[in-house]
């Protein structure tokens, strides 16, 4: 089969690799589009190995048809072939087939394309791992999710809203904020224009502080802004982008009993990651299959073109999922 590699030189190529080996409780799936992340772009510099076991080339998540079922994942699961599924990878999704386990399978929800369930595996584990899991986050609640044009904002800011949070979100440009419109957070903080830690001392002053923050920028804001959070807040770190470096005021930590969490997904378990994907088809299908959460496509593009696609992400182009065709 063929797949997307890495040239020396970082740039990519659609080459020839071998053919999965589909384990004992696998599923081989024929793919036919496979999402964009940002630890793509990190593994095809170098700084983010998929886990043992993974194929080397990039995808964490894809969209395809179960073409093969191992006697375990028939055994354990009531997965067919002809089924009609997405799936989160540890990597190997930039290609024409890949093997998967049967538990971190699910079905394309009602409603949904097959472009559109691609984008959902990574993006919506996660949302819903760091909001309501990680978060703890409830109806009625404050979110803080900063980047509001990022394919993650596109779905935690829906995903809170459909379970009845208040969302605040951060963009750069009043024409970025306009883009985002459709995904209806309550609060678009144009941060070229405002000052977001005043903006969340403001909130505080007004009664309605931030309970959870999902942040991928990090930096001397985050510092700033965390002195401004409800008793017993949770600021969960997903990413550094604007810095890995900030300055806190600890005691404000420990007197507001405020709780800064690192979190990754591809970090847990193979187990911790299907009881994810359980939690989301039981929890959150519903709610994609009436429409009141939709994951959002900026583009897509045929495989062979992945350079380009990636070049989207690279220059922050994108306000919602890049997603590939595998032709």
């Amino acid at each position: 089969m063929k797949a997307i590699l890495v040239n020396k030189d970082r740039s990519l190529r659609w080459d020839d690799v071998p053919n999965p080996v589909v384990g004992a409780e696998d599923c081989l799936v024929k793919i036919e589009y496979a999402a964009l992340n940002r630890a793509d772009l990190m593994q095809r510099e170098g700084d983010y190995p998929p886990p043992t076991g993974c194929p080397d080339w990039m995808g964490l998540e894809i969209s395809g048809t179960i073409v093969e079922i191992a006697d375990g994942a028939k055994a354990k699961s009531d997965r067919k072939i002809g089924d009609k599924v997405c799936a989160l990878l540890g990597g190997g999704g930039y290609a024409e087939y890949v093997n998967v386990k049967y538990d971190m399978l699910m079905p394309v929800p009602e409603n949904c394309t097959m472009a559109e369930a691609a984008a959902i595996p990574e993006a919506f584990a996660t949302a819903y791992l760091n909001l309501f899991m990680e978060g703890k986050i409830k109806e009625g609640d404050t979110l803080l999710m900063n980047a509001g044009a990022s394919g993650l904002a596109s779905v935690v800011i829906p995903m809170a809203k459909a379970f009845g949070v208040r969302v605040i979100t951060t963009v750069l440009t009043e024409k970025i904020a306009n883009s985002i419109g459709h995904l209806n957070a309550d609060r678009v903080v144009v941060t070229s224009k405002e000052d977001i830690a005043e903006v969340l001392k403001e909130e505080l002053e007004n009664g309605r502080p931030i309970d959870v923050a999902i942040d991928c920028l990090g930096g001397e804001m985050m510092g700033k802004c965390i002195h401004y959070l409800k008793h017993g807040a949770r600021w969960i770190m997903i990413a550094a982008l604007a810095g890995q470096k900030t300055e806190i005021d600890l005691k404000n930590i420990y007197v507001r009993n405020v709780r800064i969490i690192g979190s990754t997904l591809r970090s847990r378990t193979p187990e911790m990651k299907a009881q994810i994907l359980k939690k989301l088809v039981d929890n959150v299908w519903p709610k994609i299959s009436s429409g009141e959460v939709k994951p959002t496509i900026y583009k897509i593009l045929p495989i062979r073109e992945a350079e380009a696609a990636h070049n989207i992400l690279y220059q922050g182009q994108n306000v919602g999922k890049v997603v590939l065709r595998v032709e």
